[in-house]
């Protein structure tokens, strides 16, 4: 599925944007006919709220949609999106008095909105729907945007039956392969001889193959670095999850898939950068020879890391392909994984939790969720806990026993593995748990919208 926006030439109907402030003031410049239809079914201009405005033959002349009062605008993202469900088939325009980041928000919204992942039930596509994009907006961004998040969302959704190291790897090359980037796979028991060890360990115990993912594009500028967990399926290994706990198990590569997301973004806009992307793809299972509680590993950066819980598997593999992006100079380096329950109890499933030590990348990501409306919040590289992964027996505890703090003494954990670069993790859900305007129940990204646009920023682009 392409998201994209109706043709410039096609005939639209007008859709008039409302916040319910101005209400009273559209109704009085409407013709009398529609301010009493509007008026007579109630019409509030509540956010999301749509109205259908009929014409003289009686046919669908247009509509209006609420975008709400100051407190429903603060407390939710892209009315339109819901707004858009009640509308008919066709092509429309927006209208009405709307700034630049209005026009922004309801582009992307009616674009996210045209989402369905129909792979196991067709015929639940989406209805020709489409929006003139709105003057003044950059429409090619939002569009990139739109399917990079299509894509992760695809990703995330997709069953672990189908969707395992290999199919993960399919996808990867795909995306390289669709925009001319260069790519190199180490599968299985290379990943020894190639000094990846803890990629190793996590995934042996399958006869999926692990695999460490690698692609790089552009051929100028600075050289952006983005990691992404690719635990296709987790089932806590020998310390094995509850059945509970492994039902959104298929959503564990959702870092993978957001950093894939956004690497479409980066490369379908054609940003003056080099880009590189590894991914470890594994799948954490139970078998006579996967790793044990109290394994202590030697990484690919020389560290030992003492395996107290296998369930803690993410941040092995990372580490094993952080160390390895730092053996090449980059200007930026960004990991992103579901990490942590910890961070999704600290902020809910609607926030990207982050951590960076660089003041002025933080700055930039967050100027960047605003631009983008992809909500983040940072979190501590909190220093003093560094002794809390530290079990005495080995360099590093990949799970200690604390029970505090969970998302930043892995975050910690994962800092360790990094040199040189200006570095930022995020600690993201990657799963939305009810339909809400723009994102329906299931995968989503997070993130990778604030990144993209807090790179010029980031990297003086």
């Amino acid at each position: 599925m392409t998201p994209a926006f109706a043709d410039p030439a096609a005939p639209t109907r007008p859709l008039h944007l409302l916040r319910a402030e101005g209400l009273a003031d559209f109704l009085a410049s409407q013709p009398p006919a529609t301010a009493a239809w509007l008026t007579a079914t109630g019409f509030q201009a509540g956010a999301g709220e749509v109205r259908l405005i009929p014409g003289a033959s009686g046919e669908v002349a247009g509509a209006v949609a609420g975008l709400g009062n100051a407190k429903a605008r603060a407390r939710g993202r892209f009315a339109v999106a819901k707004a858009a469900a009640g509308l008919p088939e066709g092509d429309w325009h927006l209208e009405g008095d709307l700034s630049h980041e209005d026009k922004a928000e309801a582009a992307l919204a009616f674009l996210l909105q045209s989402y369905r992942f129909d792979r196991y039930r067709p015929g639940k596509t989406a209805p020709a729907l489409h929006l003139r994009a709105p003057e003044g907006i950059d429409a090619e961004r939002i569009a990139a945007m739109a399917e990079g998040e299509f894509l992760t969302r695809d990703l995330i959704n997709t069953p672990a039956l189908d969707l395992g190291p290999a199919e993960l790897e399919a996808a990867f090359l795909a995306l390289a392969a669709r925009f001319g980037a260069q790519t190199n796979v180490i599968r299985g028991d290379d990943l020894l001889t190639q000094n990846f060890p803890m990629i190793h360990a996590v995934g042996r115990a399958s006869p999926r193959a692990p695999r460490l993912l690698e692609m790089r594009w552009g051929s100028e500028g600075p050289l952006l670095t983005l990691v992404g967990k690719g635990v296709c399926f987790d089932t806590g290994g020998l310390n094995i999850k509850p059945s509970s706990g492994m039902l959104l198990m298929k959503k564990d590569m959702g870092g993978a898939a957001t950093v894939l997301g956004l690497a479409l973004m980066i490369m379908r806009l054609g940003l003056p950068l080099r880009l590189r992307v590894l991914v470890p793809a594994v799948e954490n299972v139970i078998a006579g020879d996967a790793q044990r509680p109290k394994d202590i590993l030697i990484s690919r950066k020389g560290l030992t890391v003492e395996v107290n819980d296998t369930d803690a598997e993410g941040r092995l593999v990372l580490g094993d392909a952080l160390a390895y992006a730092c053996e090449e100079p980059c200007d930026v380096l960004i990991s992103m994984a579901t990490l942590t329950g910890a961070a999704r109890i600290a902020v809910g499933p609607d926030l990207a939790p982050y951590y960076t030590d660089d003041e002025a990348m933080a700055a930039a990501l967050e100027e960047g969720a605003r631009a983008g409306f992809d909500p983040v919040w940072r979190l501590p590289f909190w220093t003093p806990y560094e002794h809390i992964i530290e079990p005495g027996i080995a360099d590093l505890d990949n799970a200690p026993g604390w029970g505090f703090a969970g998302s930043v003494t892995a975050a910690l954990f994962l800092r360790r593995f990094v040199e040189g670069p200006r570095y930022m993790h995020f600690d993201i859900y990657g799963h939305s748990p009810a339909d809400l305007p723009g994102r329906p129940k299931g995968g989503v990204g997070q993130g990778a919208r604030a990144i993209l646009d807090g790179l010029p920023a980031m990297l003086g682009l």
